[in-house]
């Protein structure tokens, strides 16, 4: 091996390997403190990409669970008014039946209307007073069927008596129902459900004086098909009377819940509650008096469908709930999944670091003083010159420094 002064090869590849080594104990130091495996793009490039798309899956998975919470505190506010709602009713029940005694005078009912009437005023005040975060939930809350479409309007689909939305989404809901097969199926373009009515059908007709109810659970709509002599009835349903009608669901403000965290349907939730104020369209007790014996026996009547009305919407919201409880379930186990998924791309092995940064200690400890030896090697030449007299021999430096 050549002997050369200029240019210490050896000094020079210890050098660079002491500097790797150092770098490595660096690494070791940042990622033991930081308990980060990566700490910049540079440590894994492709592995840093993985693990932010997953922190921001999991930064809406936490939110969402959130906003679920959220949530059943608004439908719990909505059902517990409804409660007390259900209460008023089953005491103006009390005085229809009361009043339609001819026990009574008509002197005497004129005190039992002022009851009655009241209770009516109390039952719109207490919708217009249930209120969430600024939102009043019983005069109308979420989605609603268009009024004044001429396809969606119930005169214009024969035998539809009624339409209920709970939590349907906004768009245009699309029958098909072809005479003969007893099945009647709805859809959006997305969703799509049927139902067989041949088991709640008279020979392909509702009953004379009857209503079945259509319930396209899937998509949140509810449609009440009406037979002949059925009172307020548009007309009687028979199958194929529905093929090709629509029904517009309207946007309403409020009423859908993010309960994912991605934008699709699956992870929204919607939640529809029609106006139920006593004087409304659903409970519709703004004619029902105890005036008289004759009007207490139609309020009777009346209230019995006001009741059934709100225990149908209590039913809906409860349910509402319990979806909202298994779907903050589910979000928790996914935020378990996902969390492990991004700690074996994120976080350091405590004891592979450990290891490493004793190995890459202990080569810098090593590194150093094979250095200092090979920063000494080209001394050598000096002893040569010094052979030759070129260089006096006190002028030769030792080749090892004093202990």
């Amino acid at each position: 091996m050549p002997l050369r002064i200029n240019t210490n090869l050896s000094a020079l590849n210890l050098g660079r390997q002491l500097s790797q080594n150092v770098k490595a104990v660096d690494n070791s130091l940042e990622r033991l403190s930081s308990g980060l495996r990566i700490n910049r793009a540079a440590d894994d490039a492709a592995g840093l990409s993985i693990r932010e798309g997953l922190r921001a899956e999991l930064s809406g998975l936490n939110v969402s669970i959130s906003n679920a919470s959220q949530a059943s505190n608004l439908v719990h506010t909505a059902e517990s008014s409804l409660a007390e709602v259900n209460t008023v009713l089953l005491r103006m029940r009390e005085l229809a039946v009361q009043s339609s005694s001819s026990s009574l005078t008509d002197s005497d009912r004129s005190s039992v209307q002022a009851e009655f009437s009241e209770l009516t005023s109390e039952i719109d005040r207490i919708a217009s007073a249930t209120v969430f975060n600024s939102q009043t939930l019983l005069t109308g809350f979420g989605n609603s069927v268009d009024p004044t479409s001429s396809a969606v309007s119930t005169s214009n689909l024969t035998g539809v008596n009624k339409i209920t939305l709970s939590g349907a989404p906004a768009g245009t809901f699309t029958f098909t129902d072809t005479i003969g097969d007893s099945e009647l199926t709805l859809s959006n373009g997305t969703l799509s459900q049927t139902l067989d009515l041949g088991t709640i059908l008279d020979e392909g007709s509702v009953a004379t004086g009857t209503q079945v109810i259509a319930n396209f659970d899937r998509l949140g709509i509810q449609v009440t098909l009406a037979g002949p002599q059925v009172p307020e009835a548009t007309g009687d349903f028979a199958d194929g009377d529905l093929n090709s009608a629509e029904i517009v669901v309207l946007e309403g403000s409020g009423g859908s819940f993010q309960i994912g965290s991605t934008d699709n349907a699956a992870n929204r939730l919607e939640l529809s509650i029609p106006d139920l104020r006593a004087t409304g369209s659903e409970l519709n007790l703004s004619g029902a008096n105890v005036s008289s014996r004759a009007t207490s026996q139609s309020a009777i009547t009346s209230v019995d469908i006001a009741i059934t009305r709100v225990a149908q919407e209590r039913g809906n919201l409860g349910a509402t709930q319990n979806r909202l409880h298994f779907a903050v379930s589910f979000t928790e186990k996914a935020i378990e999944k996902v969390s492990a998924a991004e700690s074996s791309i994120s976080d350091a092995d405590v004891a592979a670091e450990i290891t490493k940064l004793t190995r890459s200690q202990l080569l810098v400890q090593v590194g150093t003083a094979i250095l200092a030896q090979a920063n000494v090697q080209p001394q050598t030449a000096l002893l040569l010159l010094s052979g030759q007299g070129i260089i006096p021999s006190d002028r030769v430096f030792p080749l090892t420094p004093d202990p």
